[in-house]
């Protein structure tokens, strides 16, 4: 499964990176909000730091405003992703641009019969939101087990993208379910590193070495000449 960072926080962005842990990058209008800086430098920024899809997601709400954002999104850099919404325009949007081979990521998927229609529509990526869906007291996670079943059955190419996760069990559950995807936001990637007895286990190992005299922890000459 493929991990995305939910961010366009670039600090954010240039640290996970650094950690080999991240395949791409999803973004949304309020995120790159809470930058508040020239949305394409940033964009073209975390396209030139991440080496995979880059999602980021139109503002017009008619298919023809999302189409043109679209086609000048991608002349950005080639690994952009149009984000579209799970709307009638959105599909619409969808339908027109991947007939241009632009890639598009229809999100704010909230059930099966949409991620259906998504993925007639030529989605190159669903995005099923689970932790709003938990919000509402239903199971989020229960969508992802459904859109994969129905993706198997008919042998759809779209990807599935778990969005919205809240906490590392989200990770683990769609992993398990067999998600293309999951994209979420750095706390629960930093979580997803830290178990306490991994951080005691170390201590105890670096408590025992300190023990040792210094006289036989010396790494062994080394000739240069050999």
């Amino acid at each position: 499964m493929k991990i995305f960072l939910d961010s366009a926080d670039i600090k954010e962005v240039k640290e996970a990176a650094s950690w080999g842990a991240i395949d791409g990058v999803t973004t949304n209008p309020s995120l790159v909000a809470k930058e508040n800086t020239d949305f394409f430098e940033l964009l073209k920024e975390i396209c030139e730091t991440v080496d995979g899809p880059i999602s980021m997601e139109t503002t017009s709400l008619d298919a023809e405003g999302m189409v043109n954002e679209g086609r000048t999104f991608v002349k950005l850099h080639p690994n952009i992703i149009v984000k579209c919404p799970l709307t009638k325009e959105g599909l619409k949007a969808t339908r027109a641009l991947s007939s241009e081979n632009i890639r598009v990521n229809v999100t704010l998927c909230f059930s099966a019969n949409q991620a259906l229609l998504a993925a007639k529509a030529g989605a190159y990526f669903i995005s099923p939101f689970v932790g709003r869906l938990d919000d509402l007291g239903t199971e989020g996670m229960q969508l992802i087990q459904d859109i994969r079943q129905i993706y198997d059955n008919y042998q759809f190419e779209t990807e599935i993208l778990v969005a919205s996760v809240r906490h590392p069990l989200h990770v683990l559950e769609a992993a398990r379910i067999g998600a293309d995807i999951v994209t979420i936001p750095f706390k629960v990637l930093d979580a997803l590193v830290k178990h306490p007895l991994t951080d005691r286990g170390l201590d105890q190992f670096m408590k025992d070495w300190d023990k040792l005299p210094d006289s036989i922890k010396r790494p062994p000459s080394i000739d240069a000449r050999s």
